[in-house]
């Protein structure tokens, strides 16, 4: 059987401080939660000797050697041999048919897990859930914060289900699934109101413990009050689901093929005073999130906002290509303008040109009027002739 509980090391990483060297990062993926440590090689090395100290016995998979001519900082070769060889170090010990390494102090303290779990952090929810509440397990109440927000989590998919398998009771056709659906909803009450009792035990033990101020099981009053709350509309909805659970089988004694009212499937979908999203509730459903609880439409809303946000960056695109052009275009009217300024110019340099060539060949027609073989006639033609090629020559 595979172990619940799957470690990693997916990437590296540097660290910030004056003294620079390599980090690996250890992701654990738990059956209620996930999270990652970084850890240092000689961090792990520290464990191996540990481990052996603690139980006995080395474990199952070698450390990878130590270098000490090269660093990891400095050779991404060897920062991936050592990261491999890490990992298949850690998976060893986690696959291992002998749980003694597992169950070590220094392995819990190592991956940061809870201390009073012991192994049970490699059962399913379901051994979690036998563990912390049931009366004949000998299970103490609640002590550490984290595992009490993984039980509330628990908590919160044991009320969906019941409300999906209400909602299936509703939709059946049949006596016989109307039963399994209803006996379905029922345990998930009843495992509901378990899980209830142990987390409201847990916070009289944090609130117990912040009075007298007792490491980190002590939680502010503000949180208490924020997870007090949070049991609370566990319980009204809880309380909702059971009334509703309730009258739908008085109904069904009556007439078996009855559906249930209006104001029932109110209370299933809508009714209480609980916020947020609720499966059904007076936004309609789609195709698209008809079947996916919630997780899934959160993966489904990160979906369409990637998509909403790759439009945005071609519609940028296009704004900008647009903007570029408008630019192109600004430029080239600024040099139609100036040519066409270039163009005036030189049609009135050439006007006042014509003008001096006419008056020019005026003076000389009516000079060969007047007085024709008059040399002083000829000399005012040549004068003015040379004055107007100096003029044109000028311009």
């Amino acid at each position: 059987m595979a172990p619940a509980m799957e470690i990693s090391i997916p990437t590296t990483s540097l660290s910030a401080g004056a003294k620079t060297y390599t980090q690996y990062d250890v992701a654990l993926r738990l059956p209620l939660r996930s999270y990652t440590v970084q850890k240092r090689f000689s961090e792990f090395i520290d464990l191996h000797t540990a481990l052996a100290n603690e139980t006995g016995t080395a474990p199952p998979f070698a450390l990878p050697q130590k270098s000490w001519f090269t660093r990891t900082v400095t050779s991404p070769a060897l920062t991936a041999q050592r990261r491999q060889g890490l990992e298949q170090y850690m998976q060893s010990i986690n696959e291992a048919e002998n749980t003694t390494w597992r169950t070590a102090s220094a392995w819990r303290a190592f991956l940061n897990l809870p201390t009073s779990l012991d192994s049970a952090y490699s059962s399913s929810a379901a051994q979690l859930h036998g563990k912390l509440v049931s009366p004949a397990g000998g299970g103490a109440p609640i002590s550490d914060s984290r595992i009490w927000l993984d039980c509330h989590k628990e908590l919160k998919i044991y009320l969906h289900d019941a409300r999906l398998f209400l909602a299936k009771r509703d939709q059946a056709s049949t006596s016989q699934s109307q039963h399994e659906n209803s006996a379905a909803a029922k345990r998930n009450l009843v495992r509901a109101g378990s899980m209830i009792s142990a987390l409201e035990e847990g916070l009289n033990t944090f609130s117990k413990a912040s009075s007298e101020a007792q490491g980190s099981s002590a939680l502010g009053d503000g949180e208490l009050r924020r997870r007090r709350d949070l049991v609370d509309n566990a319980k009204q909805e809880k309380d909702g689901l059971e009334s509703l659970l309730i009258s739908m089988a008085t109904s069904s004694g009556k007439d078996t093929n009855a559906a249930a009212s209006e104001g029932e499937k109110t209370a299933l979908i809508g009714g209480g005073t609980r916020r947020g999203r609720v499966l059904g509730g007076p936004v309609p459903e789609t195709d698209r999130t008809r079947e996916l609880d919630n997780t899934g439409v959160l993966q489904l809303q990160r979906q369409m906002m990637d998509e909403q946000n790759s439009s945005l960056e071609r519609l940028q695109k296009i704004v900008a290509r647009q903007r570029e052009i408008g630019t192109s275009i600004n430029t080239e009217l600024e040099e139609q303008v100036a040519m066409l300024k270039l163009v005036d110019e030189d049609v009135d340099r050439q006007v006042s040109h014509s003008r001096l060539f006419w008056q020019a060949a005026d003076l000389s027609q009516s000079g060969w009027q007047s007085q024709s073989g008059q040399e002083k006639d000829w000399e005012n033609l040549m004068i003015l002739t040379l004055k107007s090629k100096r003029a044109l020559k000028a311009h």
